[in-house]
């Protein structure tokens, strides 16, 4: 692949992957600021309970060959059908355990007996998820984006339509269990039509062992992230209560709209291009050099800015029922940001095949959290007059430090198999960081004026975008002038 027609193709993976996570979260944000006011705190808690064995369920299924089928070069119809059968098959296997599992699930949770048929439904969704991870895997290899953007979006609209309508029907916590069954099967349906593409009726055990070292590696990581993820959920819901844990659960959702978008966006447009020129050194710094630039100018804005904004928008989007969730949304966000640069140096260590390495980051990053959990646990059921969820703050700035203490270490790693200083890494960052920073507090002062929530937040929001749009034009940013120029189509490539 010529080096225009890669950065082509590049460019057009982020538009593509930027539009289905813009299009995507607003439809998620709708039907979730719908579901919100309609169910109780308490809903909440039983879905993420549910969430805690879900995330684990469809990490197992896909068992980290996807990755290794994206970082291999040339797989072949051998490689995808052996992935789509072993997929199925673990897939099979784990809802059956957790089928005859689902009354224990309920005791881990103060015994609360809806947990078990709303998780024997619940996690059918794996199932239905695992008949497309290939077709979806095959899209990313060729950087085409656009059929997965347009079948999320149509698997989001079923989704939200059912359950909007369960909710405002009165089905309580079964509400998002139909929406997530209807998101999941739309989508596959459609991936299947558009794809048309169909396996082979055979399973090479020789093909799975040929990705076991990337895909084992990214499977034990992936399982390390998982825990990481979900583990707050199982203490909150175990130690504390429902309605805790709902709270928890609201911060959580919302603060994953930027955070998984961003990593999304990252993993599926940056590694196919990057597996495309590990063999080159120099081509490769030029591309990573790009890629900091370009994360570090859509990141530090996004998280930092939310951050800000947090009160007036729960208060225009809930009203004050969620309020106990702001300070632990804005907490949430603090730490995506190293979750998210952290995800941009793991996929340069990918990218070389440095698998093994990424595994002991992820070993690094949970015992930090562990550490932090162990330490907060004894005040986690702590609450104030003013702060139901004090004893929650405490276990996410321990989370937050745990995050910090591991991009550290993921920065000393990356810079020496990239054979890039860890300066150059930082120096990238900081203006991006500085200006947003600077910005943030300027929109803050906002806040003294005494107006009212939604002035606040449109008046907020518009000055941040003027005036992160204007340092960049002031201090001139070769990425905004490519980022501009391409989605206005005077610029093919960034």
């Amino acid at each position: 692949m010529s080096q225009p027609s890669l950065k082509h193709l590049t460019a057009k993976s982020i538009k593509w992957n930027i539009i289905d996570r813009v299009s995507s979260q607003i439809l998620y944000a709708v039907t979730g600021i719908i579901l919100a006011r309609e169910l109780s705190r308490e809903a909440f808690g039983l879905i993420g309970a549910l969430t805690i064995f879900q995330s684990y369920a469809l990490m197992m299924v896909d068992s980290g060959f996807s990755y290794a089928l994206i970082q291999r070069k040339r797989p072949t119809e051998t490689d995808y059908s052996s992935v789509f059968w072993f997929n199925l098959l673990i897939a099979g296997i784990l809802y059956a355990i957790l089928w005859f599992c689902a009354p224990l699930i309920a005791d881990m949770f103060q015994g609360d007996g809806r947990l078990i048929p709303l998780s024997r439904v619940m996690f059918l969704s794996f199932i239905i998820n695992a008949t497309a991870i290939v077709q979806t895997n095959r899209l990313m290899k060729q950087m085409n984006f656009r059929p997965i953007a347009i079948t999320n979006t149509l698997g989001l609209i079923a989704g939200g339509a059912v359950g909007i309508w369960l909710a405002v029907t009165g089905f309580g916590a079964w509400a998002i269990v139909w929406q997530t069954i209807a998101l999941q099967g739309v989508k596959s349906l459609a991936l299947w039509i558009y794809c048309r593409w169909w396996p082979q009726m055979a399973m090479s055990w020789k093909a799975l062992r040929s990705f076991f070292k990337i895909g084992g590696n990214m499977m034990m990581t992936t399982f390390l992230y998982v825990t990481f993820q979900n583990i707050y959920s199982f203490f909150i819901g175990n130690r504390v209560g429902l309605v805790q844990l709902g709270y928890y659960t609201q911060a959580d959702k919302w603060s994953k709209l930027g955070i998984a978008s961003m990593t999304q966006v990252l993993s599926s447009s940056f590694l196919p291009a990057l597996s495309e020129v590990q063999d080159d050194e120099e081509r490769f710094r030029r591309v990573v050099t790009k890629m900091n630039r370009f994360t570090a100018y859509l990141l530090f804005p996004c998280m930092i800015f939310l951050i800000v904004l947090a009160t007036p928008m729960f208060h225009v989007l809930f009203g004050t029922k969620w309020d106990a969730s702001i300070i632990l949304f804005q907490l949430l966000l603090i730490r995506g940001i190293f979750t998210v640069i952290n995800t941009l140096y793991n996929n340069y260590i990918l990218s070389l095949g440095h698998s093994r390495a990424i595994f002991w980051l992820e070993v690094l990053r949970d015992g930090a959290a562990v550490v932090g959990i162990v330490l907060a646990l004894p005040y986690i059921s702590l609450s104030t007059y003013d702060n139901a969820v004090y004893g929650l703050t405490i276990l996410l700035w321990g989370q937050v430090a745990a995050s910090a203490i591991t991009w550290v270490a993921t920065l000393a790693v990356t810079a020496r198999m990239t054979k890039i200083s860890a300066w150059s890494y930082v120096r990238d960052l900081l203006p991006y960081m500085i200006s947003s920073l600077v910005i943030g507090g300027a929109i803050w002062a906002l806040t003294l004026t005494g107006m009212g929530d939604l002035a606040l937040l449109l008046s907020q929001g518009a000055m941040a975008l003027a005036l992160y749009v204007g340092v960049n034009v002031m201090f001139p940013s070769r990425i905004q002038r490519d980022v501009i120029g391409y989605l206005t189509g005077k610029n093919r490539e960034l």
